[in-house]
């Protein structure tokens, strides 16, 4: 193959998977993108990237959450500086790009392995085919339209182009290079540290003929660096990182029945889901977990009868780098038993292993493909229609995708038991105000899981929504009980006994949130209102001035020192007030009056998601779209879940 074919195929693979992507570049954020991006406040400085390298706890803004996954924040650092802001369409150009490297990289490995086992003219088109299956793979556009999950695309990545640099560079090896992008896929994600085996899997197959002494030795700089990465990444990883997996021993014995749902999901990949509702096995005898350690030992012993025969070792080194790349996720009990995404990093090798197998298959008609015209046609039409309904199942689930209301909703459907599923569609209605049509996908999901302190939270701002308030004060109590170093209980309570006017009770409350997460800029915004509200103008003081120590020029903060300046006497007129006058000038097309009583009432509550929401819509009605996005940038990092700013921000960005 020459390198101008090489390129003008990478070429026309590059277009059709832009194609199947073409509508996903303005999806939303989504699950954790919202702590990890949205409410972020530390990818908005590029100054911040040295730090990402060296106090985890900047990855995300949820206690518990936070890896140490420096290249990931880096990457959202610079794609938010691009953008100038949180707009998704560069985030997802910025994975998309990396997605095209990654494929086209794929090829090129995929045809060199392919060469190695059984040269042929036919080994490129297979590999292309090979690559277009992965490429066009509805699953992973769980992955792809997961911005923060972009961590199982450099993980993926950096492992294909650090052993296609091992197999096409070998007169370089000595000199250690092609670990390059290996690290930067440990400084990714954690599973990376894989990578040495797949690397040994490699030379063991289809360089050292199944000798384990040179295999060894081959690999040794890369178990020693990855060794080194592993326990830079234990140091790094805060203590107060949560993996979260309730029953770590049978988390474990489920992944084998696990492999076997993802293996079937790469043949008919139907009713993906964001949030499955997949569960532990019921024990380590029962029908689910035999399956599953069956299929395990008869893909092994696939995998074995393929390596005996050097052009069956594709299949072999395919299969491998599957077990291989599901190997970290099964070992370290995590708090979801199984995620879609995750399939990413292993299909990788499982297309490799399906295509090559089909090659073998039917390489014995390879003359009557190549003279006979109907069985041409009938393989190139088999190919089309597999590729086209792949692209097709990408497209349709970039468009479930696109809101938080379209995925969540997909997800009650798919996930019916999933209780995260309902409680997150729940909250999604909750935040635009649904709280009567929130309250039964809550009920639901606090059915299914009792004992879960985020649905209680939710279950308690549903019953207040709906005015229940002796239900709401309970459930805020069990919330608070459940999850007791946690601040998202404090806050939520603390917000709602402000707004019922209980300031004493409030301010004990929002402090104990403030404690518990120092990053929560939500929280340090709701203690301001309080001080401002209490006239308490020292303690305001030093709550600003703790908080532009985080966030230099912090916009919010600014607007509460102006109201330490003023310190008028007398009663704060409420800002409920000057939001209602805005609404109804809004309403009457009198958006200058709009624009001034949302002035009014954000110089009264300087933290009033809904006043800048509400002066967007003034702004954009006077043709002043830049300002308007502002104003529904600020609302969203005032209040992240805020679903309207949302969608008008999303609308007026394409």
């Amino acid at each position: 193959m020459s390198l101008t074919n090489g390129r003008i195929l990478c070429l026309g693979l590059a277009l059709v998977v832009l194609a199947a992507y073409a509508n996903h570049f303005q999806n939303d954020f989504h699950f954790d993108d919202i702590q990890t991006v949205v409410a972020n406040p530390y990818i908005r400085n590029l100054a911040n990237i040295p730090r990402f390298f060296k106090d985890a706890t900047l990855f995300s803004a949820q206690v518990g959450g936070q890896n140490w996954r420096p290249i990931v924040s880096t990457s959202l650092a610079i794609d938010y500086r691009l953008g100038r802001g949180l707009k998704p369409f560069f985030f997802h150009f910025s994975t998309f790009c990396w997605y095209l490297l990654q494929l086209i990289l794929m090829f090129y490995l995929f045809r060199r392995l392919m060469d190695s086992a059984d040269a042929h003219p036919s080994n490129t088109w297979t590999a292309l085919l090979a690559v277009a299956c992965y490429g066009l793979h509805p699953a992973n556009a769980e992955t792809v339209n997961y911005i923060v999950q972009r961590g199982d695309l450099y993980t993926t990545l950096g492992v294909v182009a650090s052993l296609l640099w091992f197999v096409a560079r070998p007169a370089q090896r000595k000199r250690g290079w092609y670990l390059i992008p290996a690290i930067a896929a440990f400084l990714s994600k954690a599973p990376a540290l894989i990578y040495p085996l797949i690397l040994l899997a490699y030379i063991f197959l289809m360089e050292e003929d199944r000798k384990w002494g040179p295999s060894l030795r081959a690999a040794m700089p890369a178990l020693v660096v990855t060794g080194v990465a592993a326990i830079l990444t234990m140091v790094m990883t805060p203590g107060t990182y949560n993996p979260g997996a309730a029953v770590p021993w049978l988390y474990r014995i489920t992944q084998p029945w696990i492999a076997l749902r993802y293996f079937g999901c790469f043949f008919l990949p139907v009713n993906l889901s964001a949030d499955r509702d997949w569960t532990y096995v019921s024990g380590p005898f029962s029908g689910e977990a035999l399956a599953g350690y069956l299929f395990v030992v008869v893909l092994i012993l696939v995998a074995i009868g393929a390596s005996r025969r050097r052009a069956n070792r594709p299949v072999a080194f395919g299969i491998a780098w599957f077990f291989l790349a599901l190997l970290p996720v099964a070992l370290y009990p995590l708090s979801d038993v199984s995620n879609d995404h995750r399939m990413f990093f292993p299909f990788v090798g499982l297309a490799l292993a399906v295509v090559w197998t089909l090659r073998l298959v039917l390489f014995r008609q390879t003359e009557r493909l190549t003279t006979n015209r109907a069985w041409k046609a009938g393989a190139l039409a088999a190919v089309i229609v597999v590729l086209a309904a792949a692209a097709v199942g990408t497209h349709n689930r970039n468009e479930v995708w696109r809101t938080e209301e379209s995925l969540w909703r997909d997800v009650t459907i798919k996930s019916p038991n999933n209780p995260r599923g309902l409680s997150n569609y729940g909250n999604l209605l909750l935040s635009i105000g649904d709280a009567p049509d929130a309250l039964p996908y809550l009920e639901r999901s606090q059915a299914l899981s009792s004992s879960d302190p985020v649905i209680e939270l939710r279950l308690a701002n549903a019953y207040a929504g709906v005015g229940r308030n002796v239900e709401a004060a309970r459930h805020y109590e069990r919330a608070g009980a459940l999850d007791k170093d946690g601040w998202g209980p404090h806050f939520f309570y603390g917000r709602w006994l402000l707004a019922k006017g209980y300031k004493p009770a409030a301010w004990g409350h929002i402090q104990a949130a403030m404690q518990a997460n120092s990053q929560s800029f939500a929280a340090r915004y709701l203690m301001m209102q309080l001080l401002c509200e209490m006239r308490d103008w020292r303690a305001l003081d030093a709550v600003i001035a703790e908080t532009q120590t985080l966030s230099k020029d912090d916009e919010v903060a600014r607007g509460y020192q102006g109201e330490i300046a003023r310190r008028e006497p007398g009663t704060i007129p409420a800002p409920e007030s000057f939001l209602s006058a805005a609404s109804v000038a809004c309403n009457s097309a009198n958006y200058d009056a709009c624009l001034m009583q949302a002035r009014q009432a954000l110089n009264v509550r300087p933290n009033y998601a809904e006043a800048y929401y509400v002066a967007s819509g003034a702004l954009l009605a006077r043709g002043r779209k830049a300002d308007a996005v502002r104003a529904l940038r600020m609302a969203l990092r005032i209040k992240p879940d805020f679903e309207a700013a949302k969608r008008t921000l999303t609308e007026n960005l394409e």
